[in-house]
């Protein structure tokens, strides 16, 4: 435990901090004042450009292909990944479907109609089940996954950054408030980091599975 602590300190700080700060802002502001300010962003087109599309790394095709893709190269880390997004995606997926929660689009179209909510173009924005976010989750799971598999340090943090960027995006596209996107980032972080034990502690599951797919060690 105290190796895991102090390799993974920088990815794990940086992300309470983080969610410490929009703690602060979900307790103390309403989201539709928060998403308004957020949405104040939008209108500069290359990052809305690159939003629209990056925001699609929290597809659970990305992280299938990086799982499928991981198995060839270590059976171990391949189900690691695949098993994080599917626990997680499962979990965000229900919780969805349970709660029917109105997105910003739908909010701001029929019942905040005096607040101007700036759009994309190009981008089919939803209206219900907004909580949590899929996406966010995804990213989530699939990078505290690969942060924790990796041992360098830069690589690391640069996962903690594309996860919180494809949280990001979310709401820059209007598709998800900040306390979705919060949630989905949790979910997928505690899913990762659980099922990295169930991974990488157990000596059963490392004689089975840490090994490339097509080159299994003899017995």
């Amino acid at each position: 435990m105290k190796s895991f602590l102090k390799d993974n300190a920088l990815f794990y700080s940086i992300y309470l901090l983080v969610v410490l700060i929009v703690s602060y802002y979900l307790l103390n502001y309403d989201k539709v004042t928060i998403h308004h300010s957020i949405n104040q962003l939008v209108g500069i087109k290359w990052i809305d450009s690159f939003y629209k599309y990056f925001t699609h790394i929290g597809d659970g095709i990305t992280a299938v292909l990086i799982g499928i893709i991981l198995l060839f190269k270590n059976v171990r880390n391949g189900l690691f990944v695949l098993f994080s997004y599917a626990l997680a995606g499962g979990t965000a997926a229900i919780i969805k479907n349970s709660i029917n929660y109105t997105r910003p689009h739908h909010m701001f179209v029929y019942y905040q109609k005096h607040i101007k909510l700036n759009l994309i173009d190009g981008v089919e924005v939803l209206g219900e089940n907004s909580f949590p976010s899929g996406h966010t989750t995804t990213a989530f799971a699939l990078f505290t996954s690969l942060a924790l598999i990796v041992k360098n340090q830069f690589l690391k943090f640069l996962f903690i950054i594309l996860a919180f960027n494809a949280a990001y995006s979310r709401m820059h596209l209007s598709q998800h408030w900040l306390v979705d996107v919060t949630a989905g980032s949790m979910i997928g972080t505690v899913y990762a980091t659980l099922l990295y034990f169930v991974f990488y502690c157990n000596q059963k599951v490392e004689e089975k599975f840490n090994h490339p797919l097509l080159n299994k060690k003899a017995s």
